[in-house]
């Protein structure tokens, strides 16, 4: 899933009713990680670029000002979500120069799915989310030409956190479950068993790549600060309130998540909070 598709996916009925991406994807320091990562491509005409997990078409969009003027470049929008790519399909309707494709499916399907080969895979904030990742890539592998180049980024790997800001976090944490307790009567459940996505770290991706036929051209750590409005979005996002305050009901949840970080950056005195972002572009092997 990308950021987009995160939010526009929806995980049933809470889901539906807005816990969502968007209000975090909307924010410029995070146009601003993609911009970055898609400039890191090495791009020419002709070239055939797969937008992984497009969700509405934010990156798209980034792709179509990266490829403008690119005679016979082809962009394919790729997302599991019918009602994202609608939106999407809405969205990039102007696009006049670089023609862009749709296609209903799943990371996992898109060598199935897409018979041609391409020359590039963009994967936007997304591939933490993606439980078995070596399969994954092993598709995108499959995909790539010879040379291929495969762009992803990250905020959710081993090191994404500076040292310094752990009082932030724990700060926030601790503040959040005391207002469930104090508000709701609730305490996050040590039963539930959210879907385990370790972060990987940089060394581990690397290794990943390796073994799945990559090699990394260009690996960055980019320190982004993050405003609150950057986390108030982050905590309206469901699969955030499911992963920091499992079993808990998700409007209580962000609330209290909301609520918690205003409080913590009052009390700090703080502007923004660092995070970092993993940029890789890497390249398909001959022979792989």
């Amino acid at each position: 899933m990308s950021a987009e598709d995160q939010g526009e996916r929806g995980h049933g009925q809470e889901e539906g009713r807005g816990f969502t991406f968007s209000r975090f994807a909307r924010q410029d320091f995070y146009k601003a990680v993609n911009v970055h990562l898609i400039q890191l491509l090495e791009v020419e005409p002709g070239m055939r670029v797969v937008d992984l997990a497009c969700g509405t078409g934010a990156v798209t969009k980034l792709l179509l000002e990266r490829l403008q003027g690119l005679r016979d470049s082809v962009i394919v929008a790729v997302d599991a979500s019918a009602e994202a790519l609608e939106i999407a399909k809405r969205e990039l309707s102007g696009a006049a120069t670089t023609a862009v494709e749709f296609l209903q499916a799943r990371a996992e399907e898109l060598a199935e799915r897409l018979k041609e080969t391409v020359d590039a895979v963009v994967f936007c904030n997304a591939i933490h989310l993606v439980e078995d990742k070596a399969q994954a890539l092993r598709e995108i592998a499959q995909l790539l030409k010879p040379q291929g180049q495969f762009a992803f980024n990250s905020t959710f790997f081993a090191e994404a956190q500076p040292p310094e800001t752990e009082r932030f976090y724990l700060r926030w944490m601790s503040r959040a479950i005391r207002i469930l307790r104090r508000d709701h009567g609730l305490r996050p459940s040590r039963e539930v068993k959210v879907t385990a996505r370790r972060p990987l770290s940089v060394e581990e991706y690397r290794e990943l790549l390796r073994a799945q036929g990559f090699r990394v051209r260009r690996l960055e750590l980019e320190t982004v600060p993050v405003p609150l409005e950057g986390w108030l979005g982050i905590s309206e996002f469901g699969d955030f309130i499911r992963g920091a305050l499992p079993g808990v009901p998700l409007a209580e949840g962000c609330r209290a998540l909301q609520e918690a970080v205003i409080a913590v950056f009052r009390d700090l005195e703080l502007q923004a909070v660092p995070r970092r972002w993993l940029q890789v572009v890497a390249v398909r092997s001959p022979g792989s």
